[in-house]
């Protein structure tokens, strides 16, 4: 590992309050959003190991081997309705008993029902199911008969062993997130644990002296509004986030509660310019980081990094994704750097992007690719207001960041909208 913070040299004044020179390069051109997205998610490398959790702690990791199916689905014929399992063409003659799912039925003998309750096995020897709104008791007879069109067919509302899936079948590939869909096709197909990717650790430091913890703005200082919102944002987007810091505008604090941070991911907000007292570029070269990422050509969020950090102790490679300290550039720099970063290294897939027409022209940036909240209606994505690098209203309102290239997008033409992380 790099030498401890304590072992550097400073180049900040003793109270580490002035930017030192070279914080950050204005000359050095922004990468394209596309190539930032993707060096993002190349930078994660390998998935982190695979580990075995029961069925409700798997939730949201990733799969690290195939789901296949440990039976048959269904794992016998079943019914599919109320009624009666009938042998043979009718009439029958019925049987005093039933037959309840969860019940084991003795076999049914040619001519002969039996009453059935939906999700019941079938009995050996039936030949269909005779739905209870077509059945009838014939009087004096004792038959049953059915009241049905035609003759019942065979196999008629049986749900036929294997229907869904056969043993050993894969249902899902390596890398399919776990969602509580995922569970319910697991438990159902005999699994009570999983092989899923280790989620990666992420710290938040949250920077500013300016930042207040409640209460409404005063005296200059306003809230934290990107605390309680990437949080929640980056544990759905497959993280386990251990904890969120404030720490000063300084960049011996800064530089201490980087390399102090066992995290596999950290994430900071702010200071990733080149302002009096951003100090992000500062503390990372001195402890010996390399830059991946130093601004990215989209709007808002331009100025967001990435950076490899020096291993852990114990070998692990880390990461520091740095967001602006603008709400909504935060979020930017989040979707485009943070969300493919942390799926790679928790062994996710990559969806193919979501397209929908645009409902109305989509305004652009004249250079940059740029993030516009918008709502999906009827007619299409539809651009939301209040959509200033510093502003939350427009995207509390959003289904999602519409992806508009420079040359901006036509009412009618199709666009990239990406899905707003899921609250974890």
């Amino acid at each position: 590992m790099s030498p401890s913070p304590t072992e550097r040299t400073s180049t900040s004044p003793g109270n580490g309050r002035t930017a030192p020179p070279g914080c950050g390069d204005p000359a050095r051109p922004a990468l394209a959003w596309e190539r930032a997205r993707d060096l993002a998610r190349d930078s994660a490398g390998p998935p982190l190991p695979a580990v075995t959790r029961d069925l409700p702690d798997a939730l949201g990791h990733a799969l690290a081997a195939p789901l296949r199916a440990l039976t048959d689905l269904p794992p016998f014929d079943t019914s599919a309705m109320d009624g009666w399992a009938v042998a043979g063409p009718g009439p029958w003659r019925p049987r005093d008993d039933g037959v309840l799912a969860g019940e084991e039925p003795g076999p049914l003998g040619p001519g002969t029902a039996v009453r059935i309750a939906t999700g019941a096995p079938v009995p050996a020897g039936a030949s269909a199911v005779l739905r209870r709104e077509h059945g009838e008791i014939e009087e004096g007879t004792g038959l049953l008969l059915d009241r049905s069109e035609g003759q019942i067919a065979p196999g008629r509302d049986v749900r036929p062993r294997g229907q869904e899936c056969r043993a050993d079948d894969v249902l899902l590939p390596v890398g399919t997130t776990v969602t509580a869909r995922v569970l319910g096709l697991a438990a159902a197909a005999g699994y009570d644990r999983l092989a899923v990717h280790r989620r990666p650790v992420v710290e938040l430091l949250v920077l500013g002296d300016e930042l207040l913890e409640s209460g409404v703005p005063r005296h200059g200082r306003v809230r934290d509004a990107l605390g309680p919102l990437l949080a929640p944002w980056l544990r759905g987007c497959g993280a386990e986030v251990t904890g969120r810091r404030r720490v000063p505008d300084d960049l011996a604090l800064l530089r201490a509660a980087v390399w102090d941070s066992t995290a596999d991911v950290v994430v900071t907000t702010g200071s990733t310019a080149a302002g009096p007292v951003d100090f992000l570029h500062a503390a990372l070269a001195e402890l010996g980081a390399r830059l991946l990422v130093d601004s990215v050509a989209v709007r808002p969020g331009h100025p967001m990094l990435l950076a490899e950090l020096p291993p852990a102790a114990d070998g692990r490679p880390r990461h520091l994704v740095g967001l602006p300290g603008n709400p909504l550039a935060a979020v930017a720099g989040t979707v485009t750097l943070a969300v493919p970063l942390l799926r790679g290294l928790g062994g996710h897939r990559d969806p193919e992007p979501p397209r929908t027409v645009a409902a109305a022209a989509l305004p652009r940036h004249p250079r940059d690719t740029r993030l516009l909240p918008v709502r999906r209606t009827e007619q299409g994505a539809e651009p939301l207001p209040f959509d200033g690098p510093a502003m939350l209203r427009g995207l509390a309102c959003a289904d999602g960041l519409a992806v508009v290239p420079p040359g901006g997008v036509a009412a009618g033409a199709t666009v990239e909208v990406i899905d707003l992380p899921p609250d974890g």
